[in-house]
């Protein structure tokens, strides 16, 4: 054994190479350390209300829907999130949220969560409006039947169709299960008309404005008709009804509901926005110690084979490339 460390003592290059070959043996086991860390599960809802078909936002430089950048946004979401994170998709439409399946792990189903979010179409909605203040209740309602607290990103262009008047504006001074949800606002502050599409995806035409016109007295607050949409088409561009991202809306609303707002024009800022916000959990859970092993190993590896005096080195070299040069 003894002449085993003198052998290394003096051939340092065979000494380096043999720990980088431990650590590179050591990273394909895949050893784990158990370390405490938040753990975070999220419930990602998009609006798949009519108004998200507005082609108001662009992709890669080409004009794309609020639908196709919701789901942008979302892929580029789960992309960066940290395996142990759980997710589940919501829809949005009429007055309530429904969630696709409870919080699965990110890493583990990845293809099935993206494949979700491929597969957001408008045509699964089960109403023709869009009430969002409604909404926050039936959230809150389903989070409460998940197996452990999650955190909602909530993906809307913030369009109230009919239009909020004072017998349809629900008081949520009271509210009780939004603490820290996000709200991303989808959409150009420029008015943009909404295509009307048939059960093809073809376009037939514009909605009207007096699509969103507001309904007069019970019909507006009743539970069986609780905005019941106008299903007129634009017969001219000057009846087309202009929707735009109504982000003064979402913020006053964000506020109400004890949450925050953002405007999803940049995944960076959502991502930022994301790690403001609580965790479902703190636990002890396995901490993946391949990465750094391996790393150790290539750092180790490029020491073995650099020169033993490297200053020295780069001094001759130079020398000699300055009497070359004169």
């Amino acid at each position: 054994m003894k002449n085993i460390i003198n052998y290394l003592r003096h051939r340092h290059d065979t000494a380096l190479l043999g720990a980088s070959f431990i650590l590179l043996i050591l990273a394909m086991i895949n050893p784990t350390l158990p370390l405490p860390h938040n753990i975070y599960n999220y419930l990602l809802v998009a609006d798949i209300s009519q108004s998200m078909n507005t082609v108001d936002t662009t992709i890669d430089n080409k004009p794309a829907s609020r639908m196709a950048y919701t789901q942008y946004m979302m892929r580029n979401v789960i992309s960066t999130l940290p395996c142990g994170t759980k997710v589940s998709i919501g829809l949005f439409v009429g007055a309530s949220i429904a969630a696709l399946y409870t919080p699965i792990e990110v890493c583990k189903n990845y293809s099935s969560i993206e494949d979700t979010i491929d597969h957001l179409d408008w045509r699964s909605g089960w109403s023709g409006n869009s009430r969002l203040r409604e909404s926050m209740l039936s959230i809150a309602k389903t989070i409460r039947g998940f197996p452990e607290p999650a955190q909602v990103v909530f993906f809307t262009d913030g369009e109230e169709a009919p239009r909020l008047h004072v017998f349809n504006t629900r008081d949520l001074s009271n509210f009780q299960g939004g603490d820290g949800w996000l709200l991303v606002g989808i959409g150009s502050s420029k008015g943009t008309p909404i295509p009307k599409l048939d059960e093809h995806n073809q376009l037939i035409g514009y909605w009207a404005g007096d699509s969103f016109a507001l309904q007069p007295g019970i019909a507006q607050i009743s539970e069986a008709n609780i905005g019941t949409r106008n299903d007129s088409v634009a017969n001219s561009e000057s009846d087309r009804y202009l929707s735009k991202l109504d982000e003064e809306y979402l913020k006053s609303l964000a506020k109400e509901v004890h949450g925050q707002y953002v405007r999803g024009d940049n995944i960076q800022n959502l991502s930022s926005a994301m790690s403001t916000q609580k965790p479902a959990r703190r636990a002890v859970a396995p901490y993946d110690l391949q990465l750094i092993l391996a790393s150790l190993a290539g750092l180790i590896l490029i020491i073995a084979y650099l020169p033993k005096h490297p200053a020295n080195e780069l001094r001759i070299f130079l020398t000699k490339w300055k009497s070359k040069a004169s």
